[in-house]
């Protein structure tokens, strides 16, 4: 993400912090700024490892709080893995997710598609659904290469 919009999201997530009535605390501000800076889809222990570099001090509950806290807000997204690990990411757009069940890699992709289907009719007695997500488990190129060695 560019210098730009970390910059914008940063101050969206100040006035979030603002109109909820909660402090702006740096611990808070560095485990976004990781989340806006991440490639990969880090968890609660890679956030900690990261941010603990800049910030000694950080315990790993201030961790987990602060990233239920944007998880809440809408500011981040829980990728619930199959090993039962939660990854995080600040990417909100429509896309859905590749993971790896070896290396526990999880790869962002779109399906224009998928996406423009109406939902069945089962969903649309069931209630009112709120989003479409789909995460497609499998072994990456990278694994299935190591494999054959």
């Amino acid at each position: 993400m560019g210098c730009l919009a970390v910059d914008k999201r940063l101050a969206d997530f100040e006035d979030i912090c603002r109109e909820k009535g909660l402090k702006i605390t740096h611990q808070r501000l560095e485990i976004y700024r990781e989340l806006l800076s991440a490639t990969d889809h880090p968890s609660v222990e890679a956030v900690f490892q990261r941010v603990r570099q800049r910030i000694p001090t950080i315990s790993i509950d201030t961790v987990y709080r602060t990233l239920a806290m944007l998880e809440q807000s809408g500011m981040i997204h829980r990728i619930q893995t199959m090993e039962g690990l939660a990854r995080y990411e600040s990417e909100c757009g429509l896309h859905h997710h590749l993971i790896c069940n070896k290396c526990h890699e999880v790869v962002d992709f779109t399906w224009e598609l998928f996406d423009s289907l109406e939902p069945p009719p089962a969903v649309k007695s069931w209630g009112v659904s709120q989003g479409k997500n789909i995460v497609i488990t499998g072994v990456c190129q990278q694994c299935l290469e190591r494999e054959q060695k």
